[in-house]
């Protein structure tokens, strides 16, 4: 653990690949998240989740993560989705298409808290492979690469988690690098 700098009280640590603030709360995207507030609110303030946030909105969503949860949100940055091919969020986004928007969504939330070390706990008790169900009713799958947690959709698109426990008032996030997708 080492000292990053002193922005004023607040002192920031860097642990394990995350920029930590003294009080407990983690940085993503630039912004602090508290653990005193809901999913919807923290994640509207990373300058990396605003697809997701848009998304979440566009999907009818909003009220369900602001709900009591808990959730465990496995949340793709907006390069995530731009990994996508071309076009793919800008159609998900289309009203005629929220059911869909809503499957791939909830294919990133797990009912429960699930900690980084509940999710390695699954995987070595699976030995090297926890299946999960999400939200959506599709399974997601957790392996350890190289000491990092990867998820596998059921059509073998990989993400690996990049920041982890990222505490909420209802639930917990994990930012991923890809955007999973449930099977057809």
């Amino acid at each position: 653990m080492r000292k990053l700098k002193h922005l004023g009280i607040l002192c920031f640590l860097f642990i394990g690949g995350t920029l930590m603030a003294q009080n407990g709360s983690t940085m993503v995207g630039g912004a602090e998240m508290y653990p005193s507030k809901n999913i919807v609110e923290n994640a509207s303030q990373s300058k990396d989740h605003t697809t997701l946030v848009a998304a979440v909105k566009a999907a009818g969503l909003v009220e369900t993560l602001q709900g009591d949860g808990p959730f465990t949100v496995f949340a793709p940055t907006n390069a995530a989705f731009e990994k996508l091919p071309s076009g793919t969020v800008e159609t998900l986004l289309k009203p005629e298409n929220k059911a869909k928007l809503q499957a791939v969504l909830t294919y990133h939330v797990i009912a429960g808290n699930f900690s980084a070390n509940d999710v390695v706990a699954a995987i070595k008790e699976a030995d090297g492979k926890a299946t999960f169900e999400t939200v959506s009713g599709a399974k997601l799958y957790a392996m350890m690469e190289d000491g990092k947690v990867k998820l596998k959709d059921t059509s073998g698109n990989v993400a690996t988690v990049t920041i982890a426990n990222v505490n909420q008032s209802n639930g917990v996030i994990h930012v991923i690098d890809t955007v999973v997708l449930p099977g057809k």
